[in-house]
């Protein structure tokens, strides 16, 4: 009699679960299927002249969550990361995604087609660049309010003392930024205190000044994604910038991946105009996976999760081109 294999994965996880064992760490798992809440809020902000939008999505259930806030990037919006957020929040994170005006989509939005990217660099300045760090830390200092008002659907549901900081190409400048890369000296630093961890997506190295300097500082876990074709047609960043980042960083708790053809598109939903190769699915199943097993390591303090991190968990995501790196 021929036997489904996956009738006897299933029978083996109920022997398991019903002997009290535990089933081993495994970052894409999700036991509950129900769809996170998603609520829309507004931010003032000191340095902009009306509040900003961000998107939050949150676990159904009851309970004190850690906080993982996440930057999109150039053109980009606080809708831009749902696959990551959605993950996140059914993995016990409420996931906050802000919405930067003046480097958001509203640069492109009605915009001439053949302006378009002229409008983009335009938008790609030093100035947006700061006002992304003054969102940050609005959302930091909004969290305290929305905590303790007996009225707001978050009420008493973060933890505020474990909070992440990720974005994606300007989201990841921004989160350096904020998470501990300290500017050319001179000029003030942006780091937040509040962050514990942080995880940027596409990472930027500084175009003047010493790279040492630059990243040295950083005290927090960092986890650096970037591919093999992370190029990207705004900005001087290139793979080889890129991947100047890592070796910079100080010991401790310090991971990058390489995905090997992935594109500077392969973190966002969708692809961009302009890709010149298909995308593999893998690379959303391997960012998932390590973001999540980063996440729960260091913001929840998972032994589970810094154990498969730190051992032989990713090799069993990563395709055999892709490179993993920890110091």
């Amino acid at each position: 009699m021929l036997v489904n294999p996956s009738c006897l994965l299933i029978a083996g996880l109920a022997t398991l679960l019903q002997a009290g064992s535990p089933l081993p760490y495994d970052p894409l798992r999700v036991t509950d299927q129900t769809l996170p809440a998603v609520l829309e809020e507004t931010v003032p902000s000191e340095s902009r002249k009306e509040p900003f939008p961000v998107c939050i999505q949150q676990p159904a259930e009851e309970g004190v969550y850690p906080v993982i806030l996440f930057s999109h990037g150039l053109g980009g919006s606080r809708h831009n990361a749902t696959y990551l957020a959605n993950h996140w929040a059914k993995r016990g994170y409420v996931v906050i995604c802000l919405q930067h005006p003046g480097s958001d989509e509203s640069v492109w939005k009605g915009v001439n087609p053949g302006q378009r990217m002229s409008a983009m660099r335009e938008a790609a300045n030093g100035q947006n660049a700061i006002l992304r760090t003054q969102d940050v830390k609005a959302v930091l200092d909004r969290l305290e309010v929305w905590n303790h008002d007996p009225n707001h659907a978050l009420k008493g549901k973060m933890d505020q003392e474990q909070i992440g900081m990720t974005g994606h190409s300007f989201g990841a400048l921004t989160t350096q930024w904020v998470s501990g890369q300290q500017p050319p000296r001179g000029l003030p630093s942006r780091t937040e205190d509040r962050i514990r961890a942080a995880l940027p997506m596409s990472p930027s190295s500084p175009a003047i000044g010493n790279l040492e300097q630059a990243f040295g500082e950083v005290k927090i876990p960092w986890l650096l994604m970037t591919g093999t074709r992370d190029d990207a047609r705004i900005g001087n960043q290139t793979v080889e910038s890129r991947l100047r980042v890592f070796p910079s960083l100080p010991p401790g708790q310090k991971y990058q991946v390489v995905l090997f053809e992935a594109e500077h598109s392969a973190f966002s939903e969708r692809p961009l105009p302009g890709d010149r190769i298909g995308r593999n699915p893998n690379h959303h199943r391997v960012i998932l996976a390590l973001s999540t097993a980063f996440w729960d390591a260091t913001l929840k303090n998972d032994a589970a999760a810094k154990a498969w991190l730190e051992g032989e968990g990713p090799r069993t995501i990563l395709e055999a081109e892709d490179r993993w790196e920890k110091k």
